[in-house]
């Protein structure tokens, strides 16, 4: 078994809406409350990197899965988003949605095509964050597998 330590550096100076600094690795940023909250904006949050986390595991992980089915591709580009609620003064972190395009060479097959889409949705069930966060948080996912030059319109 392999265990991975990742540590992260926070300071937070002031109140509620004051700004802090985060460090992890490759990762230094100001930190605050978003607007859409009453924060001041500056830097990131935590909603957006919780949605950064899933989107980036998944993409990084469907690439991977690609890769080793040998599924050569043309691009991977994708779209997410975020929905929390805020029900009596309570935020609740709802849903996330990803919307993967991938396009193949255009040389793929009708197997490739098929596999390619099967992987798309196992590479959200088997993304470490998409597990993570499971039974909490809803995951949807809206994926677009098409051929180089066959794509829809």
């Amino acid at each position: 078994m392999a265990e991975h330590l990742f540590k992260l550096k926070a300071d937070w100076p002031g109140l509620r809406n004051d700004v802090g600094t985060i460090e992890a690795g490759n990762l230094m940023t100001e930190i605050s409350i978003p607007p859409e909250m009453d924060g001041p904006g500056i830097g990131t949050n935590p909603d957006e990197m919780l949605l950064g986390a899933a989107a980036t595991c998944y993409i990084i992980t469907l690439a991977a899965m690609l890769e080793r089915a040998g599924i050569r591709k043309e691009s991977l580009r994708m779209v997410s988003e975020a929905i929390v609620d805020v029900t009596n003064g309570v935020f609740t972190y709802k849903r996330i949605t990803h919307r993967p395009e991938l396009v193949l060479k255009s040389d793929a097959d009708e197997r490739s095509l098929g596999r390619a889409k099967r992987l798309a949705v196992k590479a959200e069930e088997t993304c470490m964050i998409s597990r993570a966060v499971r039974g909490n948080v809803e995951i949807r996912l809206e994926e677009n597998v098409t051929v180089h030059g066959q794509e829809a319109e």
